[in-house]
């Protein structure tokens, strides 16, 4: 059973359309259909931070694309024709172009990106807003509730 009927969710819910995408899109990739090129890693580098290293062996940063739009960061490489015509013995180092796509969490932003020693590294980091984050509500002594900061938290 590789198939989850969403329409329950969708009938109870508003604005999880996202969730349900993610849930969605996890189901129909298969494993044997994800593109292996090129290898990258995802670390975690703090407790908001994280860091996204491609193997971008024979690129160049001209050759190189980062781009984030609609929640998707998007990693792109091309390159350009060889004008000179080479005669390999054994070509085992790949630069045939490609596209890495990696779905973003709501608030995680990139923060920068280095190219060295062949290995592409994108930093990122979700940075929540203030609106959002928890806030502790005093507790009074008298019969009238108070927030703080105008707002109850539930």
């Amino acid at each position: 059973m590789r198939s989850i009927d969403m329409s329950p969710l969708y009938r109870a819910t508003v604005g999880f359309d996202h969730f349900a995408d993610l849930v969605d899109r996890v189901m129909r990739t298969d494993a044997g259909n994800q593109p292996s090129y090129p290898p990258f890693n995802i670390e975690k580098t703090d407790a908001d931070a994280y860091r996204i290293s491609i193997a971008a062996a024979g690129f160049g940063e001209d050759d190189l694309s980062i781009e984030v739009r609609e929640n998707a960061l998007v990693v792109t490489a091309k390159k350009p024709e060889d004008e000179a015509e080479r005669s390999y013995l054994h070509r085992g180092i790949a630069t045939r172009a490609f596209e890495r796509r990696f779905h973003l969490a709501d608030h995680v932003r990139v923060t920068g990106a280095s190219l060295v020693n062949g290995m592409l590294d994108i930093d990122l980091k979700r940075e929540v807003p203030e609106a959002l984050k928890p806030r502790r509500i005093a507790i009074g002594s008298g019969r009238t509730a108070q927030a703080v900061e105008g707002t109850v938290a539930a």
